[in-house]
């Protein structure tokens, strides 16, 4: 313990602000944690409460501000960066997309308690041209309320955590052991389930230049657009005569066609994840051409083709 609060108290401020920004910046770290051991450490002195709770303050909103500017800068290009490397890829947009259409600026006062959402939060702020006034606003609301409930958590839980700590120290290396267990346990079981999940995407796509080629032959195939309206906001252009539907009613505008009408889904999500969730679902429902667009909007734009 006295190693420890020698430490706190010597670097406490700079391990806190570099923790914190690191975190905000996109990296897994647990910034949580550290604000409840720097908040049972500051015990009741005041002062170090409140220079713990500006400096992480000041790191989350400095780390979401980079965010905005990218999210600003490159539109959903960012968001499919972020989720391409996310341990959820196939709801990480998506969620969090809906999350902010449904609370709009408000979603960043609760970005930091949602998992998933705080790293996204903000591109999507700025992708979809948020003033910044109000993004500030909002973020350092939000920030404020996360930090001040870690903090708090430590100070009213100093007792526990010191005795919680006194025994990891006596268990020695066998805490460090075991932590490193879990977490190797816990990354593990989330690469399965991205394993599992890309493996289920896995199903015959079509290549923009198969798809105009469709179009020139006059074979007119129904075209799907599955994107969430917050990214139709973001980039309102699309393929020419799209339909756009919801993941919950894609086989509503089909009802009255035949089972072999060729059906064509895309998205802009990270490996087509929706197009292909709505494909199986059509396929589900007898529909038996229907295929993902590979690389979804993003390649249609790439390949020169008409929006």
């Amino acid at each position: 313990m006295h190693e420890l609060m020698r430490l706190m108290h010597d670097y406490g401020l700079a391990l806190v602000f570099l923790g914190v920004l690191i975190e905000s910046l996109g990296v897994p770290l647990p910034a949580m944690l550290l604000l409840i051991g720097a908040g049972a450490y500051a015990g009741s002195d005041a002062m170090f409460e409140a220079e713990i709770f500006v400096l992480a303050v000041l790191a989350c909103l400095l780390g979401e501000v980079v965010w905005f500017v990218a999210g600003l800068r490159y539109g959903s290009r960012v968001l499919k960066t972020l989720c391409r490397i996310s341990l959820s890829p196939d709801s990480c947009v998506r969620q969090s997309e809906s999350f902010y259409e449904r609370w709009g600026p408000k979603a960043l006062v609760a970005a930091k308690f949602i998992p998933g959402l705080s790293t996204v939060a903000s591109p999507i702020a700025g992708a979809m041209r948020m003033p910044a006034a109000s993004f500030l606003r909002y973020s350092a609301l939000g920030d404020a309320i996360w930090v001040g409930f870690c903090v708090g958590v430590g100070v009213i839980f100093r007792a526990q955590i010191e005795q919680a700590e006194s025994y990891l120290s006596r268990m020695g290396a066998v805490a460090i052991y075991l932590a490193a267990i879990l977490m190797v346990a816990f990354l593990a079981f989330k690469w399965w389930q991205r394993q599992r999940f890309f493996k289920s995407l896995r199903m015959a796509r079509i290549t923009t230049r198969e798809l105009q080629d469709l179009f020139k032959a006059g074979a007119n195939p129904v075209v799907l657009d599955v994107r969430s309206d917050a990214a139709r906001k973001i980039d309102s252009r699309k393929i020419p005569g799209a339909v756009f539907v919801d993941l919950e009613t894609a086989d509503t505008p089909l009802a009255d066609l035949s089972p072999d009408t060729e059906v064509v889904v895309y998205c802009t999500c990270p490996s087509e994840a929706s197009a292909a969730r709505v494909a199986r679902f059509l396929m589900d429902r007898g529909f038996r051409r229907v295929r993902p667009l590979a690389g979804g909007l993003d390649a249609w734009y790439a390949h020169g083709a008409p929006t």
